[in-house]
């Protein structure tokens, strides 16, 4: 059977001297096994803090949270070993450890009081370093690692524990732009492959709309928004959560894009295509709207480049950073 985690009025947060401090409240949810699930949300809002409650490092400050039906909060460690897999944000202390050693820490919960791989536990460690892609790096140390690197170590060492549970705070923090895609990729075959629960929390949101199959929008206090990227882009609940004068969700696209300020129109004629798309861009960046409509500034698109025109003059460029510069240049002379 799939295996899910229940959320009902759960309450998370703090025990402090001064009694409970809770961080988000009311929640109310279910995450499937199969998905990959992104939990997106302002810095603040609790996503580290659901978290670390889902993985047993804290407990809840009201209600409840189950896997595979079991009450977290009635878990033995040992048993909630063989249900998660935790994989952080911060850099592991692993000393003078190889790869090797440190994904064979994911078999802990199987090796008994002295901590002895059997033959049976290193096959799983193999398994889960191929299935990242880190085999050939088994004998490397991991303080000569890459960011993105260490990430697959520390990947596989989940998948070497063999849960039906994997939870990741900002996997893909520090990460070079081409490792978050490669590790986005590798999340959501894993969830899709082994019909674990894949739940991360994530800062990168056009790579959450593209790569995940059902997102959380959690605002400050646990107000929650789920479901798919489109289902969300439909209803208007996407553009709602992120929205703002600098930055809008684009429809045709299923993304967000940055929108400076718009201080005045350019008119852009001429040929259709990715050519014109991109000029219409660079002007986006520096504050100004592509109309049709008559403006000082005009700029035709053509076959061989671009013309430049204002109250009769005119320059004509080959390339959409000259362009930019004639329209910069026209606009100080103004």
């Amino acid at each position: 059977m799939t295996t899910t985690i229940t959320l009902s009025n759960l309450a998370t947060g703090y025990i402090t001297k001064k009694g409970p401090r809770t961080v988000a409240q009311g929640l109310n949810a279910t995450i499937t096994g199969g998905e990959l699930t992104c939990l997106l949300g302002p810095n603040g809002a609790g996503k580290s803090t659901l978290l670390r409650t889902l993985a047993g490092f804290q407990p809840p400050v009201a209600g409840t949270a189950t896997i595979a039906g079991r009450d977290i909060t009635a878990l033995k460690p040992a048993d909630m070993a063989r249900l998660v897999a935790i994989v952080l944000t911060e850099k592991p202390d692993t000393g003078n450890m190889t790869v090797r050693e440190l994904v064979e820490l994911g078999r802990s919960p199987y090796t008994g009081f002295w901590g002895r791989c059997s033959p049976a536990d290193r096959d799983a460690a193999q398994q889960a370093m191929q299935c990242v892609g880190i085999d050939p790096l088994a004998g490397r140390r991991v303080a000569t690692l890459s960011d993105g690197e260490r990430q697959k170590a520390m990947l596989a060492k989940a998948l070497a524990q063999q849960t039906p549970v994997i939870l990741l705070d900002e996997p893909t923090a520090f990460l070079d732009f081409a490792s978050k895609v490669e590790t986005m990729r590798m999340l959501h075959g894993i969830a899709r492959q082994t019909g674990k629960v894949v739940f991360m929390s994530t800062h990168d949101l056009d790579l959450a709309l593209q790569a995940a199959d059902t997102l959380w929008l959690m605002k400050p206090g646990g107000e929650v928004a789920i479901g798919s990227p489109e289902d969300l882009a439909l209803d208007g609940r996407l553009a709602a959560f992120f929205d703002s004068p600098a930055m809008r969700f684009e429809p045709a696209t299923g993304l967000f894009a940055v929108h400076p300020a718009e201080t005045e129109t350019v008119n852009v004629t001429g040929e259709q295509g990715p050519r014109r798309a991109m000029l219409c861009k660079a002007l986006l960046r520096n504050g100004m709207a592509a109309g049709q409509a008559a403006a000082d500034i005009s700029v035709e698109v053509g076959r061989e480049g671009f013309t430049v025109r204002r109250e009769g003059s005119e320059a004509h460029t080959t390339t959409i950073a000259e362009a930019m510069r004639k329209v910069m240049e026209m606009k100080s002379e103004k």
